[in-house]
């Protein structure tokens, strides 16, 4: 995609071929507006998953931005359908998906139709710069099996190098042994989550 991840300023996505799926002409322009102003030229602007499949098959994609589609989720099963279309190499296109709502449920979908990252709504530039920069430095191996197809979901903290020091103290060595307290509650982990109001 043309994309340099160690410096945003020469971020262009001026020769990438953008695919964008949303039924709604609000977000769509908001959307064309940001990948616009990242010098994108070539946009495919899908309103339906019919136009989005079909333009799928007609060209070739370098980034997918696709809207989760309302309380169905058809953005969700476009992007299933996506990752066992053998459509090369478009099957292998990374996708941005994008919400009103992210709760718990919303990522799980996410991560398991085989989208490589989900964003909140309202977007920002920044926001949209960041992931696909992770996206373009990630390079994360595709999966395939009988229950899932995309990006590999596995991440791992390895903590620091070994022969380095770390830079908080509580930095992962290298090795990790067993646990030594119990599991939090998903109640728990669920509110650390939970954006808060903060006083300045």
């Amino acid at each position: 995609m043309g994309i340099n991840p160690e410096s945003r300023a020469r971020f262009n996505l001026q020769r990438a071929s953008i695919l964008i799926l949303d039924q709604n002409p609000m977000g769509m322009s908001i959307l064309v507006q940001i990948l616009t102003g990242f010098g994108a030229k070539t946009i495919h602007r899908c309103e339906t998953v019919a136009e989005a499949e079909a333009t799928v098959q007609k060209n070739e994609i370098d980034l997918m931005v696709v809207d989760s589609l309302g309380p169905g989720g058809a953005g969700y099963k476009f992007v299933h359908w996506l990752r066992r279309s053998k459509i090369q190499p478009n099957c292998f296109a990374p996708v941005l998906i994008i919400a009103g709502h992210t709760p718990q449920r919303a990522v799980a979908m996410a991560r398991d139709c085989g989208a490589h990252f989900i964003l909140a709504k309202p977007l920002t530039p920044i926001a949209v710069l960041e992931r696909v920069l992770w996206i373009s430095k990630e390079g994360r191996r595709f999966v395939e099996c009988s229950t899932y197809v995309g990006p590999d979901r596995r991440f791992k903290n390895e903590g620091v190098p070994a022969g380095m020091e770390g830079r908080r103290r509580d930095d992962l060595p290298a090795e990790v042994g067993e646990a030594t307290m119990p599991n939090m509650e998903q109640d728990v982990i669920d509110s650390m989550l939970k954006a808060r109001k903060v006083q300045l």
